[in-house]
C-alpha cells in the first residue's frame, strides 16, 4: 500500500476500470491500481468528479487536500469507518474514569520524554561541539521523567506542566542542532517562520492525519480524547496519540537538513511565512513516505489495540441487565 501526493497544477483524476488514471494538461501521465493505494494527497490543484470521491472512500483509500493561501487549509476523505458501535461507548465511558485517563496520559509522556532525551544523546555524540547545550536539555528530560514516574503524581494538569516544562528545555537545545542560515530559534507555526518550522509543522500535520484516519478504521472517534481536553473542533485522540511519536519528526526533520537534502534555497519567504517550494516539496513527500511507512503501520497497531479494549468495556455497558420499571 502506498500514498499517492499529487502536487501540479492542471492535473485531473479519473477512474479507469480499478486504476486511478492521472491526467496533466489532458495528457494521460500514469495509472496507479485501487488496491495498491491507501492515500491521495493533494497539494495543488486537482480536478476529480464528487464520485469518484465516493469510489474512493468506498475502496478504503483516504484523501487529504491541502488549499487556500500558504496551503494553510486542510479537507480530509475518510475511507470506510470500523462498524462496532460498542467502542465509541467504551471510549466514552473512559472519559470520565480520572484514573484510566491518567495511566493513559503518563504512557504517553513517558514515550515522548524517552525519545526526545534518545535524540539529544545521539546527537550529543555527532555533535560534540554543541556537548552542554545538549546535555542541559537531557537534564531536563531526565528530570522530567522522574517526576512523570512518580507515584504522587497528581492529575493531569501537573503532568501536562511537567511536560511544557520538558518541551522548552528540550527545544531549546533542538534549535542548536540546525545551521544558522535556517534561522531556526525556536517552535513557531501559523505560520511557521523559517524552514525548520515549515517542516516540522508539515510533518506533524501530516502525522495527525494518519492518527485520524486510524481513528475512524478501528471504530474510534478522534475528537474524544483522554490528555488533550475536549476542545471544540480539535481532534483530541489523534492529538494523544501522536504525542509519543513527535520527536520521530523532529529527528526525521534534522535528518533532512543535517544531509543537506533540504536547504535553504529550498524556501522563499512571503511576509512572515516561510514556504517550501516546489523542488523541496518532491524532496520532503519523497523522503516523508518512506518515513512514516512503519510508524503509520504501529500507530494503527495500537489505535486496534486500544479499540479492543475499549470495545470490551462498552459491550459490559450495552449488555448491562435493563432496570425494571416498578411502578405500580
Amino acid at each position: 500500500m502506498t500514498t499517492l501526493y499529487l502536487d501540479r497544477r492542471d492535473t485531473r483524476l479519473k477512474l479507469e476500470g480499478r486504476a486511478l488514471a492521472i491526467y496533466a494538461e489532458d495528457e494521460r501521465r500514469g495509472t496507479v491500481p485501487l488496491h495498491l493505494l491507501d492515500t491521495v494527497v493533494m497539494r495543488s490543484a486537482v480536478r476529480l468528479e464528487s464520485s469518484l470521491l465516493a469510489q474512493l472512500a468506498e475502496a478504503g483509500i483516504g484523501v487529504l487536500m491541502f488549499g487556500g493561501r500558504n496551503a494553510s487549509k486542510l479537507a480530509v476523505v475518510h475511507g470506510r469507518s470500523h462498524n462496532d458501535g460498542a467502542r465509541r461507548v467504551g471510549q466514552l465511558r473512559r472519559v470520565d474514569d480520572a484514573a484510566w485517563c491518567q495511566r493513559w496520559a503518563r504512557v504517553l509522556v513517558r514515550g515522548k520524554l524517552r525519545r526526545q532525551q534518545r535524540l539529544l544523546a545521539q546527537a550529543a555524540t555527532e555533535r560534540p561541539d554543541l556537548r552542554q547545550a545538549l546535555s542541559k536539555g537531557q537534564q531536563a528530560l531526565a528530570q522530567a521523567r522522574q517526576r512523570v514516574a512518580a507515584p504522587a503524581l497528581s492529575g493531569l494538569d501537573s503532568l501536562r506542566g511537567i511536560e511544557g516544562a520538558a518541551a522548552a528545555g528540550y527545544f531549546r537545545a533542538y534549535v542548536a542542532l540546525f545551521a544558522p542560515e535556517l534561522a531556526f530559534t525556536a517552535r513557531n507555526r501559523r505560520p511557521p517562520r523559517d524552514p525548520v518550522n515549515v517542516v516540522l509543522s508539515l510533518g506533524y500535520t501530516l502525522l495527525h492525519y494518519e492518527a485520524v484516519r486510524a481513528c475512524y478504521g478501528a471504530g474510534l472517534d478522534p475528537i474524544i480524547g483522554y490528555y488533550h481536553q475536549l476542545d471544540f473542533g480539535r481532534e483530541s485522540l489523534a492529538s494523544d496519540l501522536i504525542e509519543p511519536l513527535r520527536p520521530l519528526v523532529d529527528h526525521w526533520a534534522w535528518t533532512l537538513f543535517r544531509n543537506r537534502a533540504l536547504r535553504p534555497d529550498h524556501f522563499s519567504q512571503d511576509g512572515d511565512a516561510c514556504l517550501l517550494g516546489k523542488a523541496g516539496r518532491q524532496i520532503f513527500y519523497g523522503s516523508w513516505e518512506i518515513f512514516v511507512r512503519p510508524h503509520r503501520r504501529l500507530l494503527r497497531r495500537g489505535v486496534r489495540k486500544l479499540a479492543v479494549e475499549l470495545a470490551a468495556s462498552g459491550a459490559a455497558a450495552t449488555t448491562a441487565p435493563t432496570p425494571q420499571d416498578n411502578r405500580p
